[in-house]
Order: C-alpha cells, then structure tokens, then sequence
C-alpha cells in the first residue's frame, strides 16, 4: 500500500532525526513544545508509530514488489529505531531498575543508537528514491 510506504519514509527519517538529535552539542535550545526533538511524548509517539509501521510495512508490501524482502530494511530499521525511542522513554521515566535482558539491550541498542538513527534516516532516503528496488 502507498499509505504505508510514505508513512514508512517520514516515520523513519523523523524517528531517525529524533535519535540523533539527542545529546547532540552545537544545536540551539529548542523551545519545550511538542514538536521539540526533547519532548519526551513526542518522542514516544514517534517511537510507537515508527515501531508498528514498520512492523505493518512488512505486511503490506507495494504492488508489484517482492513481499517481505523488499520492504526489509525500511521495516527493519523503523521498527528498531521506533523500539529505541520507547525503550528510551521507559529507560527515563522508570523508577524500578532494569532487569538482566533489558541491560543487555541498553548496552547494545543504545550505545549504536547514533548508528541506527543514521541507517533509518539513509534507508529512509534510499527507500524514496527507489521505491521497488530489491531490499531497499
């Protein structure tokens, strides 16, 4: 569907941008309304939503493409960079100490999320530009 193909390409790209944005210097203090990259709801709702597009980007693929491989990496990378961002949010607000496997994911998503941030904003790229190449 083209619906999902275009959500898929602004949800990866913003998502992306969300996950380099932080703790980045040299960028100007935005002001704390909901579309600021520090606004921990949006954060959140861009995590959720780019998490389950990708997810249903894998379900629905564009007429004529390969389904499942050659919506691939744009599902692949919105879901894992959806899934940083809420891990992100619940990681912030938790008051309860994490458990053995969610350390084991803080230590290997969230110290590559710069890395994965810039592969959703890429794949996001690629997956507008060629919109029925094979795994892009």
């Amino acid at each position: 569907m083209l619906q999902f193909y275009l959500l898929s390409i602004v949800f990866n790209a913003l998502a992306g941008i969300l996950i380099i944005s932080r703790d980045s210097d040299g960028i100007p203090e935005f002001k704390k309304n909901f579309f600021s990259t520090e606004n921990e709801t949006f954060r959140l709702v861009v995590g959720v939503l780019a998490a389950v597009i990708g997810f249903l980007k894998l379900l629905s693929p564009i007429e004529g493409d390969v389904p499942i491989i050659g919506d691939l990496v744009p599902a692949l990378t919105g879901f894992l960079a959806g899934f940083i961002l809420v891990f992100e949010y619940y990681r912030i607000r938790s008051t309860v100490n994490l458990p053995e496997n969610a350390e084991r994911l803080d230590k290997v998503l969230l110290r590559n999320k710069k890395l994965i941030g810039v592969a959703a904003i890429i794949g996001a790229l690629l997956h507008f530009l060629f919109p029925k190449a094979l795994l892009l």
